[in-house]
């Protein structure tokens, strides 16, 4: 007759490689989402270069200007007082504009901004919209905040420092 102590011995080593065999798994699956996560991440900032580029100078997408894989052109946002849709292309800022018109992805970016003790890193900004410090999520931060560079909302330093263009006033605007 086995002893109580062996049938628990045999069952903790049971338990034991079960839980090895879950480590490998869960490491495997994690591996998988990092993957996934990275090309994921390139096919954003990809589709976000794409738009930016198909935009002209002034910011508003070209009408007649098809985008490969659409099987029906796609309208072009305009701001509304409102707020913005995700995705919508920036509108350049002049006296008056409010954040508002930015699409809550920019507005947190400008939040951030508002909020910080003068220009900002990408990193820092990354930082301060909680995003996961690894180079594609801050190149994504990075391409948004060159957007609202661009666009008249932020000024680039020469260190590579975003800071808020003079007479925009931030998230309260």
């Amino acid at each position: 007759m086995p002893s109580v102590i062996g049938l628990l011995e045999e069952r903790e080593r049971a338990a034991a490689e079960r839980v090895e065999v879950l480590r490998a798994e869960a490491d495997r699956v994690l591996a998988a989402l990092r993957e996934a996560e990275l090309d994921w991440e390139r096919f954003v900032v990809a589709r976000e270069t794409v738009v930016e580029v198909l935009a002209g100078p002034d910011g508003v997408a070209k009408a007649d200007t098809p985008v490969l894989g659409d099987s029906e052109p796609s309208p072009s946002p305009s701001p509304s007082p409102s707020g913005a849709v995700p995705g919508s292309v920036v509108p350049a800022w002049c006296e008056g504009l409010v954040v508002a018109v930015l699409s809550l992805e920019y507005q947190r970016i400008m939040a951030v901004l508002t909020a910080g003790e003068g220009a900002l890193s990408c990193k820092e900004l990354a930082a301060g919209l909680g995003v996961e410090p690894v180079a594609a999520k801050v190149e994504g931060v990075r391409s948004k905040a060159n957007r609202l560079v661009r666009q008249g909302w932020l000024v680039k330093e020469p260190s590579g420092r975003f800071a808020l263009s003079a007479g925009v006033r931030g998230a309260g605007s």
